[in-house]
């Protein structure tokens, strides 16, 4: 039967940071730091020390060696030294002393060794290191306002390279890599040849660089559009989501989509559609939903790590009562903004109505303002009596039918179709 593992070596680890033997009226810290420094110091020490021992050793073995040479020579007489002059006893006594204190050396070095603590510094040692560069370390993931950036071009032709790279070692000759694919309808033009087909001039397609510098606004627009026609399923399933555990969950499974700019702006919007819809109890849940990701982006932002690495923490804050306070009060003043922009947005879509129904017909060319008899709506009204004049521009059916009663039916008739004709007047 083999000898069992002797693992009696691993009964004395020091820790620094042990806390059985820190009084309650010691800083912790400094109670590491200084136990960590007490170690060091000792190790030192005792490094020291063995160093030492280890050269009065190998001092005093060569001062043996040498007396035993000389001792064995003097047996065989053959040294062609003086006999009287060399003293055999005397050799053999400090031999006898050299050996003795070569042992008490031994023994503290033993002595070292047996009671050594083992830490962190000296339990293990490196025998092999590697390093793994991830080629696509340097491109950015995420933006300054903490939201995740769409997926580029160049990752999908980064990772297609990598593993076409791997597929084509047993192979003489490497095929151009294929093109990522893209959600642009194609345009008109010849068809590209078949991946097969070698031509002379053939090369590998280049990866798409992004760009470098602001976003136009038309850029914008035009991503948005695409992202929601592309999302908008997945949108509205999480606009309608209630537990936040379900909120984790879906966030954790489709964070690449979710924690993007877009889907925050989609889910204001949503906001504020459903208050100017009078769907107030469904504009709260997604307004929550929506600070959600908000809270997300600005922790990201301040850790400056990828949204998708502070879903698990951001969810572990809001479970504490603290946070969960805090965080339906930010949820409470969003939703009050929410209020209040609907309010402005409704006058503002009135103005924008009212502007376009009061449209200055003298800025029109004569051709654009003729009515739908072919008169001129300025010059029919400058033609109409003054009462008629202010009848118009109060807009009162009841003052129009003071002017016209003022007025003798035939007059009457005659101004109303001149008004009929022109558009000042629609009879229906």
């Amino acid at each position: 039967m083999s000898k069992p593992f002797d693992y009696s070596k691993w009964d004395n680890i020091e820790l620094s940071d042990d806390e059985e033997d820190c009084h309650p009226n010691i800083e912790k810290e400094s109670w590491f730091r200084m136990k960590h420094r007490s170690r060091v110091e000792r190790e030192e020490n005792e490094e020291a020390d063995k160093k030492k021992i280890n050269q009065e050793m190998r001092r005093d073995q060569l001062r043996i060696d040498e007396l035993t040479s000389r001792i064995e020579k003097m047996k065989g007489g053959n040294d062609g030294s003086d006999d009287e002059l060399e003293d055999e006893e005397g050799m053999n006594a400090e031999i006898k002393e050299l050996a003795k204190k070569q042992e008490e050396r031994q023994a503290k070095l033993d002595h070292y060794e047996k009671n050594k603590k083992w830490n962190v510094d000296n339990m293990c040692t490196v025998t092999d290191e590697k390093t793994y560069v991830n080629p696509s370390a340097s491109e950015p993931s995420f933006d300054a306002s903490g939201y995740a950036l769409p997926p580029t071009a160049t990752t999908t032709t980064a990772t297609t390279a990598v593993k076409e790279e791997k597929k084509s070692t047993k192979s003489t000759e490497s095929a151009p890599l294929p093109t990522p694919p893209t959600t642009q309808k194609p345009t008109a033009g010849p068809s590209p040849p078949p991946s097969g087909t070698s031509t002379s001039t053939a090369t590998a397609p280049k990866p798409n660089k992004p760009k470098v510098g602001p976003v136009s606004e038309k850029e914008t627009v035009l991503s948005y559009a695409d992202f929601t026609s592309q999302h908008e399923d997945l949108l509205e399933k999480y606009c309608n989501m209630t537990g936040m555990e379900a909120i984790k969950t879906f966030l954790l499974q489709n964070g690449t989509i979710m924690l993007q700019e877009h889907a925050s702006s989609y889910l204001l919007l949503s906001c504020l559609e459903d208050e100017m819809n009078g769907q107030r109890d469904k504009m709260k849940i997604t307004a929550r939903n929506s600070q959600v990701l908000t809270n997300i982006a600005e922790l990201a932002k301040s850790l400056k790590k990828h949204p998708g690495n502070v879903i698990i923490p951001f969810f572990a804050r809001v479970g504490e009562a603290s946070h969960a306070s805090s965080f339906q009060e930010g949820v409470d003043i969003f939703i009050e903004r929410i209020i209040k922009r609907a309010v402005e947005k409704r006058k503002e879509m009135d103005a924008e109505e009212q502007e376009v129904e009061e449209v200055d017909l003298s800025s029109l060319p004569k051709e654009e303002r003729l009515g739908p008899g072919g008169l001129d709506p300025i010059e029919v009204f400058e033609s109409l009596p003054k009462a008629l004049q202010e009848a118009f521009e109060s807009r009162e059916m009841d003052q129009l039918r003071e002017a016209l009663v003022g007025m003798t039916p035939e007059d009457a008739k005659y101004h109303m179709k001149r008004c009929e004709d022109s558009g000042l007047w629609n009879a229906a």
